[in-house]
């Protein structure tokens, strides 16, 4: 006898730490419901049960809440919407209209940096012309 209720005694000790470790677990410092205590009314049970099921309900709600929102966005970034598309349809366009002009910007910066050069060229021979003239 005294060593089937050892057994049932360390069974017992361990599901009371396992319990233990479960609700000290949790982030508030709620009171830790001693389990070994052997004065509880009926009322005090049904009031720590449907506290778990209240605790479970709300987790569960926030569960699928979480897995809705993940869902969307998985959704939203597999398939544009139809105004993101219309976006992109815009920037691609203002991409190609910035693009035309960098280079008409670009071809006029190399006409005009030839047109620099010539005109230094023009004035270079000038100055030389004068100084001849005036070493004359």
């Amino acid at each position: 006898d005294s060593d089937s209720s050892s057994i049932s005694s360390s069974s017992s000790d361990s599901e009371q730490e396992e319990v233990h470790c479960l609700m000290a677990n949790k982030p508030s410092d709620d009171e830790v419901f001693d389990f070994s205590n052997t004065e509880f009314t009926r009322e005090d049970l049904i009031n720590a049960l449907n506290e778990m099921v209240h605790e479970y309900r709300k987790l569960s709600q926030t569960f699928e809440e979480v897995k809705a929102e993940n869902n969307g966005l998985k959704n939203s970034s597999v398939e544009p919407s139809t105004a993101q598309l219309g976006e992109i349809d815009n920037l691609q366009a203002e991409l190609s209209k910035l693009k035309s002009e960098n280079e008409s910007l670009r071809l006029r910066s190399y006409e005009l940096k030839s047109e620099n050069e010539r005109l230094n060229l023009v004035i270079s021979s000038w100055t030389q012309s004068s100084v001849s003239k005036q070493a004359a």
